[in-house]
């Protein structure tokens, strides 16, 4: 406590006992005012006078140990508001070092460091509802700093590739503290409204998300190449052109996704839901699409369906065929 706070404190003490001694003092007498000489020449007998005098007297007393109570309830409730707030300035100061603490851990050169920062950013996140929107930018901007897959520039990576590389450890091995990441941002809390994780133009080739939240996420021209996303949900995800062959998506939630121009080839999506999703100009050969829930989903003349998905097949399956120069595709 600082010296100025101290002597506001000091003062504010020695103004309450200031007003508790004229209240006790003033207020029992207003309330129940001693008689006078006249009211007392007026009652017979002085023992009977006495009686009055000390009844008055009681009174008072009854009333000065009424604002007594009044003032310690008022000392106890000021004393555990003024606990509670050291108490909640304490832990925001708390939060603050080890966030700032946290933040200095994930950009160090040391990679097992990195991992630790991130897992102490997921704590303060539980802990603190206020931080988790600046925890998921600061999560997802560390992805996309430190597995780039830059789409488009000038000395960028193909995309797709020309083949997935089949031998290209698991994240995990590969890349702990970009799995770390990932799966830190895949539990993250519920928000209303849903907050949206920018991952797009991200290397995310053999990460393993096995029933993350990542709705409404975006993946624009991501390399999600052989990644494992079971029972993952992408509701609202936005996946234009992202990679995803011979991705495992079983049991995932795609509904209402955009999936234009994505590379589903050998795809696993067994019991996916594709519901309305936009899969205009997606390329899902060799794709499984055992007990995929299709219904609404768009296609056009680009989408490339595997080889046992005839027309007949797409309208049992409920997909919306439009044509490229439809109005609706917009």
């Amino acid at each position: 406590m600082t010296r100025q706070a101290l002597w506001r404190a000091t003062a504010g003490i020695i103004g309450l006992l200031c007003i508790v001694t004229v209240g006790l003092t003033l207020v029992p007498q207003w309330l129940h005012p001693p008689l006078s000489e006249d009211e007392l020449q007026g009652v017979p007998g002085a023992d009977v006078r006495i009686q009055l005098q000390q009844a008055q007297a009681q009174l008072q007393n009854n009333v000065r140990a009424t604002l007594l109570q009044l003032t310690a309830g008022l000392l106890v409730t000021v004393g555990a508001a003024a606990a509670w707030r050291q108490a909640y300035v304490n832990r925001d100061g708390q939060i603050t070092e080890r966030f700032t603490r946290a933040v200095d851990q994930i950009g160090s050169d040391n990679r097992d460091v990195r991992i630790g920062g991130i897992y102490s950013l997921e704590r303060i996140a539980r802990n603190s509802p206020s931080d988790r929107s600046t925890i998921q930018y600061i999560l997802a901007a560390f992805v996309r700093n430190h597995a780039p897959w830059p789409v488009g520039a000038p000395d960028g990576p193909q995309h797709p590739t020309e083949s997935v590389d089949e031998h290209l450890p698991w994240m995990r091995v590969r890349a702990p503290d970009i799995q770390a990441a990932m799966g830190v941002l895949g539990r993250r809390v519920p928000s209303q409204p849903e907050e949206v994780m920018y991952l797009s133009r991200v290397d995310l080739r053999s990460v393993a998300l096995r029933g993350a939240r990542l709705t409404g996420a975006q993946f624009r021209h991501a390399n999600l190449a052989r990644a494992v996303l079971a029972k993952v949900h992408l509701e609202h995800a936005d996946l234009n052109g992202a990679d995803l062959r011979r991705a495992y998506l079983e049991r995932t939630q795609l509904a209402r996704a955009n999936l234009t121009g994505a590379f589903l080839q050998d795809a696993d999506l067994r019991d996916a839901d594709l519901s309305y999703a936009d899969l205009r100009g997606a390329n899902l050969t060799g794709a499984i699409l055992d007990r995929t829930v299709l219904t609404g989903a768009l296609a056009d003349r680009t989408t490339i369906w595997p080889s046992d998905v005839d027309a007949a097949r797409r309208r049992e399956f409920g997909v919306i065929e439009v044509d490229q120069g439809d109005p609706t595709r917009s």
